[in-house]
């Protein structure tokens, strides 16, 4: 099987961050979500963000490809700073793949549709070109068989392997995965963390919110640890999950790690 390339490649010797979070405020009326949020995040790198529910994670992820605008701050993809909406928006949000935790496919097209649908639209993709690299996607993530079928015919797990492939066909330059298996059964979670791993090794730029530790522990660069809208450590996964710095940190892994 011919794999599709997931991302153009940077320039050779670019070593400018992908992904740059400076300054970045948010507020929802008198709370404030996010507290001057400063992230840099690599070429090829993946970063994976935990912590307690209501810390900021989502909207963090979510604010990175402008569906939460911010308030304060600047948020750069590839040197340039997301435009606040037009055209300029609209094409920056295809460079930015997307995956939710409720997979938001269209539920009257069918998997090989869902897939071919951004290529065509937003980049102009001939259909030809749009259904092979469509197929192939589909068989990368393990659901090639299901092309023809509708969102409704497949398991959660398929579903988010079409959401996955989805995003991918607009060949973006990072992904962004917003608690991914979080709506999904135990016995499906292993089968889009497989395809997640993949795409980590194969070198996509990846945001992750999720509570898989495991996934966080073997498959992340580095993991944010996130509470009360702030960034409380920053840290490689080995000493995060073994030598965290902060009360809070300790106190966080001490309670999902016992179950």
């Amino acid at each position: 099987m011919t794999e599709p390339a997931l991302a153009s490649e940077p320039a050779t010797g670019s070593t400018q961050p992908l992904v740059v979070l400076d300054g970045v405020n948010k507020w929802f009326g008198d709370l404030h979500v996010l507290k001057d949020i400063d992230v840099e995040i690599a070429r090829g790198e993946v970063v994976v963000v935990i912590g307690p529910s209501g810390g900021g994670k989502s909207t963090l992820c979510r604010a990175i490809n402008r569906l939460e605008p911010i308030d304060k701050g600047e948020i750069r993809l590839d040197g340039q700073p997301l435009p606040a909406e037009g055209k300029g928006l609209a094409k920056l949000r295809a460079e930015v793949g997307m995956v939710f935790q409720s997979f938001n496919l269209f539920a009257h097209k069918t998997v090989l549709d869902n897939v071919m649908l951004g290529p065509v639209k937003v980049r102009g993709l001939k259909e030809p070109e749009a259904r092979k690299r469509a197929e192939q996607l589909l068989d990368r993530v393990g659901v090639a068989n299901q092309a023809n079928k509708y969102p409704a015919q497949l398991s959660g797990g398929q579903q988010q392997r079409v959401a996955i492939a989805r995003a991918l066909a607009m060949e973006p330059k990072v992904m962004l995965f917003d608690e991914p298996t979080s709506a999904l059964d135990p016995e499906m979670i292993k089968e889009v963390l497989d395809v997640m791993v993949d795409l980590a090794e194969g070198g996509m730029t990846m945001i992750v919110v999720s509570h898989e530790m495991g996934f966080a522990r073997t498959a992340a660069n580095r993991v944010l640890f996130m509470s009360d809208g702030q960034i409380v450590e920053e840290t490689e996964p080995e000493v995060f999950f073994t030598n965290p710095s902060s009360e809070r940190a300790r106190d966080f892994l001490g309670k999902i790690l016992k179950h």
